[in-house]
């Protein structure tokens, strides 16, 4: 499976444009971790688009029933599989693979920088300075929603210091377009 057919899957089983967004963050936060340790960028990229494509039409099955539909329906790599049951930590899937680990470190982290940008006067993203993103970090009562022991878990299982894996999320979201197209 390529990142083109990956993106048309993820709009065809994604209504909304806020998962969307979060989907492309995470592309992104993969591909800049792939081209850092020189893997398969393609591969982090697929993986990242389709790791939550299930998730709103689907969300109590979510996301066994997107696995098992690309399994059924796509090429996609069994490593990719994986990764995407392994982000879910309630699948308790292990996470054995440099892919695995990554797609769960980058999960919620992006959550967190998007949120710091859409809070910011002017809404961009490459204006979040790290020491900012640090403070929301600590402020659990900003957005509540993202797992802060997962961010940290994430980070210790990739072998990064938090705030260097914060800078390279921070630095991936930063390349990305200002408006990806839907």
């Amino acid at each position: 499976m390529n990142r083109e057919q990956a993106y048309a899957l993820m709009l065809e089983h994604t209504p909304s444009a806020s998962l969307r967004r979060h989907m492309l963050n995470v592309e992104a936060a993969m591909r800049w971790y792939a081209r850092h340790w020189q893997e398969d960028e393609e591969g982090y990229a697929v993986t990242g688009l389709l790791h939550d494509f299930d998730y709103e039409l689907h969300p109590s099955e979510h996301p066994t029933w997107g696995v098992e539909y690309l399994r059924a329906n796509t090429d996609a790599a069994p490593e990719v599989l994986d990764a995407i049951m392994g982000h879910a930590a309630y699948t308790n899937t292990p996470r054995t693979t440099r892919l695995s680990q990554t797609l769960f470190a980058v999960d919620e982290l992006t959550g967190l920088v998007q949120a710091s940008a859409l809070v910011r006067p002017d809404g961009d993203v490459r204006q979040v300075e790290l020491k900012s993103l640090k403070k929301r970090f600590k402020n659990r009562a900003f957005a509540a929603g993202v797992n802060r022991d997962e961010v940290e878990q994430g980070a210790r299982e990739l072998g990064v210091e938090l705030d260097e894996h914060m800078e390279n999320v921070l630095a991936a979201m930063r390349e990305m377009p200002e408006t990806p197209s839907e």
